[in-house]
C-alpha cells in the first residue's frame, strides 16, 4: 500500500484524502517536510495557486517538494495542482512560484472567472468510459513539451497530460464520485 501525501496547506485536501484511502492508498496530510519525507508519492489539490506557493513557502515546503519531483517522485497536480507542477506559467501573479517539472505552459483561470465554472463529460486516454469533469476558474494548457502526452482535451485545448512520472488536470476530479484518475495516479506510483 503506497504512502500518499495530499499538499494540505489549502485546497480540497480532504476530498482527495478520501478517494485515495478508498481505494486502497495510505492517505496522508503534508503540511512539514518530515511529513513529506514519509511519502512516496505526492498530490497537489486544487485551491488557489498563489496562495499555496506562498504557503509552500513559509512552510519550508517548497524546496524539498520541487526536490522530490525532480528525483522522480510521482506527483499528481488537479487545478492549481496543475499551475503549481508547470514549469511556465501565463496571466500569473507578480513573481509567483512554482514547483515546476511539467514542460507545459499553463493559463491560469483560461476558462473565466468563478462564474464560468463548468461541467463536462470528457473521454480521457486510457480510460474506458467518458469522466466527468468540474472545472472552477479552471486553468488550461497552452503548450506541451515533446515528452508530454496530452490525455483530454476541451474547448480545444489540453486538460489532462502526463509527462513521465507527473500528472496533471485542470480540472477537480477529486468532487466527482469516480476514483478512475486517481486509480491511474496509484498506477503510476506503483510502477
Amino acid at each position: 500500500m503506497p504512502v500518499v501525501g495530499v499538499f494540505a496547506l489549502q485546497g480540497d485536501v480532504r476530498e482527495h484524502l478520501s478517494t485515495l484511502t478508498a481505494l486502497g492508498a495510505e492517505a496522508v496530510p503534508v503540511r512539514r517536510p518530515e511529513e513529506l519525507a514519509r511519502c512516496e508519492a505526492l498530490v497537489l489539490p486544487g485551491g488557489e495557486s498563489t496562495t499555496m506557493a506562498k504557503l509552500a513557502r513559509t512552510f519550508e515546503l517548497l524546496d524539498p517538494i520541487r526536490v522530490r519531483v525532480r528525483s522522480g517522485m510521482p506527483t499528481f497536480g488537479t487545478c492549481a495542482g496543475m499551475i503549481l507542477l508547470a514549469d511556465r506559467i501565463l496571466d500569473g501573479a507578480a513573481g509567483q512560484e512554482t514547483i515546476g517539472g511539467l514542460d507545459v505552459t499553463v493559463r491560469r483561470n483560461a476558462f473565466g472567472r468563478q462564474v464560468d465554472s463548468f461541467e463536462a463529460e470528457l473521454d480521457l486516454k486510457g480510460l474506458d468510459r467518458p469522466v466527468h469533469a468540474v472545472f472552477i476558474r479552471a486553468p488550461w494548457v497552452e503548450e506541451v513539451g515533446p515528452a508530454v502526452e496530452v490525455l483530454a482535451e476541451a474547448e480545444g485545448h489540453p486538460v489532462a497530460v502526463r509527462q513521465g512520472h507527473l500528472l496533471a488536470t485542470s480540472f477537480h476530479p477529486e468532487v466527482a464520485d469516480d476514483g478512475r484518475i486517481h486509480r491511474l495516479f496509484l498506477e503510476m506510483v506503483r510502477r
